[in-house]
């Protein structure tokens, strides 16, 4: 008798386990506890919705020291296989090249938008080994992209000219990154010209919109504007409180976890918060599946 209630006990938990989490990880279903609303299913109008974003810094330009790391194509498989565990809605990548965000972005269902980093006065090209595209910033979206912009930072120092890059999704979130000069001696003028600028780009463009900003801006005071929130990955192992997220008042009671990435000298910072004011149909899991996506748009933003 005992025998047989545990089977009926068993049986209900399975089936009870297979209908609920739906194939989810257990990372993600950790972190998303704290957000009630992501449950699944489209929110209602006016409501809020789980919204998240992971921020990566992948080292993968051929020239750093850290690329002894990445042990290449190691790193990119590495991303993909988070990108695809955690199910983010948007993925800010610094230290990419072209070639490869294109493959993560194709690889794991996402849009992308690129912006060329200028190297020695020219766009440079990822090396051991070469044929990857030149080397920049990228985002990817789980959401179709309707539009994106971006342009190098008035305030510079060194030989890298650093760079901003806004998308702007069709459920009318701007996801933007940047990364920041050094603070070392040479360019450390530079990185608090940027910061100051970073600020200044981010806060205008919270009008009528959400805004969530991901990148290594290589300092541990915030550059975010008055009025976001913002997370760092000061519990990372590897250079932490160097990568942060800001957010805007439309994403709400935001929360954040480091994920260890054993293929880079950075860890990932992964955020996640509510996001207000949204309409019948939008996605309703911050990391859950995401379903099938429209085809992958990739442009280059110069």
């Amino acid at each position: 008798m005992m025998h047989a209630l545990r089977l009926v006990v068993m049986g209900c938990a399975l089936f009870l386990a297979v209908m609920g989490c739906g194939g989810c990880s257990a990372r993600g279903a950790a972190l998303s506890t704290s957000h009630p609303a992501s449950a699944g299913g489209p929110a209602a109008p006016g409501s809020s919705r789980a919204y998240s974003l992971m921020q990566m810094n992948l080292c993968l330009s051929g020239l750093a020291e850290c690329y002894v790391k990445v042990a290449y194509p190691a790193a990119v498989a590495e991303a993909e296989s988070l990108i695809g565990e955690w199910h983010p809605d948007a993925v800010t990548i610094n230290e990419a090249c072209s070639g490869d965000a294109a493959r993560i972005a194709r690889r794991t269902g996402y849009h992308m938008r690129f912006s060329t980093v200028i190297y020695g006065g020219k766009a440079f090209s990822c090396i051991q080994p070469g044929g990857r595209g030149i080397f920049g910033d990228a985002v990817l979206t789980g959401a179709p992209i309707m539009n994106s912009g971006g342009h190098a930072f008035s305030a510079q120092a060194g030989i890298e000219q650093r760079r901003w890059l806004c998308v702007t999704t069709h459920d009318n979130v701007r996801v933007c990154t940047a990364h920041l000069a050094t603070r070392g001696a040479v360019e450390v003028a530079g990185n608090q010209g940027q910061c100051r600028e970073l600020a200044a780009i981010l806060k205008p463009r919270r009008k009528g919109r959400a805004v969530i900003f991901g990148g290594d801006v290589n300092r541990l005071s915030s550059c975010g504007p008055a009025g976001f929130w913002r997370r760092t990955d000061a519990t990372a192992e590897q250079d932490h409180g160097l990568q942060q997220a800001y957010g805007s008042s439309a994403l709400r009671s935001p929360s954040v976890q480091v994920v260890s990435l054993t293929r880079s000298d950075h860890d990932v910072l992964l955020v996640g918060a509510h996001l207000a004011r949204v309409g019948v149909g939008d996605r309703g899991s911050a990391f859950g599946g995401r379903g099938d996506r429209e085809r992958l748009s990739t442009r280059a933003v110069r």
